[in-house]
């Protein structure tokens, strides 16, 4: 079997000569005519320069056939015109497959920088780079040639787990149809793999102008939101060591500061309120009562209510029990749920119900990535999972395609309450889940990890709001272990960015100063805003200039020290 580095060597290179046309693509998808300069646009309308697919052995470089098809004696893939889209098919009836490759040849030469994707949430690494041909870039990528921002990518929900390579001679689209870590065994069916897109850029709109106009081209349904969402989320100053008094008071505190009016904020109970984490411990993966500090789960929303607030609440709905049954548990790891079983997906809608019958209106469920992949984001690049194991229902579905079942399962069960989800596939969850937790946690100990996490995470994800879903850029957590000069600067800037705001409220920390700042900043987040533009994100990992509300603000990230060593 080639190595993954052998494998990215010998599909790069490019088949000449393949000009038969797509099905039904007479047209560039993007509705461009006419040829740009080197370093231009690439139309991925045309015909891909290269089809190669993997399976567990060997490298296929299929050839061109009529009809938009590539093909072998064992693969074909397929393309067709879907609505502007290149709609990518794979039939391989008697070969696994483990991914796909397309390839477009162009000139690159005039690009300067480059922007990709997360494949779950930002880790404080997103940032517009140089050429880097073997970078990583999940979902979708954009380019900017000094005038210009072109993007490329997939519409959100696809078959396939995607991410794009940029270098100088062309483009690379990568499509993982594994099966957890073997190849996916289709049998008869046929696999829409995804849709393929592209948007040319305009001299006259910024970068972020351009990226924000192709998210809304990937995501033709995102879940509209009735209003802004904002309240108080209790991990960042209890971690876990949370009861149902201090629950009421927290409740009571955003209560304080929130504005009055219909648009009430949410106190949402994290980590701390299930059996796992009482004092004898014997609940992991249960979620049907809370452990002693939290004798009266129904009771407790009630008491949220009555305070003025909507209540929420944290769950890791594929955490196993220590019943559950062997057939229920991943191969790869057997303290966590299998999604791909039947049995465990009502498990996990019962879960999600019983939450909201004892009245909690939001549901945050996390860990769901990590626990499938056994991976974060920041690790997974190309492999995303280690070789070698499987679903319990067998390799005949795609991992993107299991995953995407788990969300559906948890959207319906949840019925109309409002659905958060933390550690969860972003491209996957657009249009499924109400809200995505766009980065990392940020912190209420390390105003560092904020400021990495926090600020990052909103400039180059930013542009996904309201075009897949209500980005989260996570909370401000007010606690006297962070300096309030940082913090009220993050507080502002979530205020004024047209995105969420949640805040960690430590008792000990709600001052009158910070009180005075929360009522100024809940105010404006309770309402509608415009969508904030990093000015400086090009050059700046952290941006500290930004359009908000239509005026330049500026803010101080570092303080006169600047940044401390990591």
């Amino acid at each position: 079997m080639p190595s993954r580095r052998t494998f990215l060597e010998q599909s790069v290179t490019a088949a000449a000569g393949l000009a038969l046309p797509l099905t039904g693509l007479r047209r560039p998808l993007s509705g461009v005519v006419g040829a740009r300069p080197p370093g231009g646009f690439v139309d991925l309308s045309r015909p891909p320069d290269a089809v190669i697919a993997q399976t567990a052995t060997e490298v296929r470089r299929l050839r061109a056939a009529a009809g938009g098809r590539w093909e072998d004696d064992q693969v074909r893939i397929t393309l067709t015109n879907a609505g502007g889209a290149a709609r990518v098919h794979l039939a391989a009836p008697a070969v696994p497959i483990k991914r796909l490759h397309l390839r477009w040849s162009a000139d690159q030469g005039n690009l300067r920088l480059v922007l990709g994707d997360a494949w779950e949430r930002g880790y404080g690494d997103l940032e517009w780079r140089g050429i880097v041909p073997d970078r990583v870039m999940p979902w979708y990528a954009a380019t900017w040639d000094g005038q210009r921002t072109d993007a490329y990518g997939v519409r959100t929900g696809a078959a396939a787990l995607c991410f794009w390579q940029i270098d100088l001679q062309g483009v690379s689209l990568w499509a993982d149809v594994r099966s957890g870590g073997v190849g996916v065994q289709l049998g008869d069916r046929e696999l829409l793999v995804c849709d393929v897109v592209c948007r040319p850029g305009h001299p006259d709109e910024s970068a972020h102008t351009a990226l924000r106009a192709f998210c809304t081209m990937m995501c033709s349904n995102p879940r509209p939101a009735a209003q802004p969402v904002y309240g108080s989320n209790d991990w960042y100053w209890a971690y876990g060591k949370n009861s149902a008094q201090t629950v009421l008071v927290d409740a009571q505190h955003i209560v304080e500061v929130a504005p009055t009016g219909a648009n009430r904020p949410f106190a949402v109970i994290d980590d701390g309120w299930q059996p796992e984490r009482g004092r004898d411990k014997t609940g992991v993966g249960t979620w049907d009562r809370g452990n002693e500090k939290f004798p009266d789960m129904p009771g407790v929303a009630d008491q949220i209510v009555h305070a003025g607030a909507r209540p929420g609440i944290w769950i890791r709905p594929l955490l196993a029990p220590a019943d559950a049954p062997d057939s229920w548990r991943l191969s790869r790891d057997r303290t966590v749920l299998d999604p791909s079983v039947a049995d465990v997906r009502e498990k996990v809608a019962a879960d999600v119900r019983r939450l909201r019958a004892w009245g909690f209106q939001l549901i945050k469920h996390d860990y769901s990535t990590y626990d499938i992949f056994g991976r974060w984001g920041s690790s997974m690049a190309s492999a995303l999972t280690r070789d070698g194991w499987t679903f319990a229902a067998g390799p005949g579905r795609t991992t993107a395609e299991v995953i995407g079942d788990l969300y559906q399962t948890i959207r319906a069960a949840s019925d109309d309450g409002v659905v958060i989800g933390c550690n969860t596939v972003s491209h996957l969850s657009a249009g499924i889940f109400d809200i995505c937790r766009a980065g990392d946690d940020t912190s209420g100990r390390d105003w560092a990890r904020t400021r990495k996490m926090g600020v990052n995470t909103l400039a180059f994800r930013g542009v996904q709001q309201g075009a897949f879903y209500i980005v989260d850029p996570d909370c401000v957590g007010v606690t006297n272990a962070v300096p309030w000069a940082f913090n009220r600067q993050w507080l502002d800037l979530l205020a004024r960015s047209g995105t969420m705001l949640f805040v960690s409220l430590a008792p000990d920390a709600f001052g009158e100063d910070q009180k005075r700042d929360l009522r100024a900043a809940l105010a404006l987040a309770a309402h509608p805003q415009p969508l904030g533009e990093p000015l400086d994100w090009q050059h700046a990992a952290w941006p500290s200039t930004w359009r908000l509300m239509g005026e330049t603000r500026t803010y101080d990230w570092l303080g006169p020290d600047g940044a401390a060593p990591g």
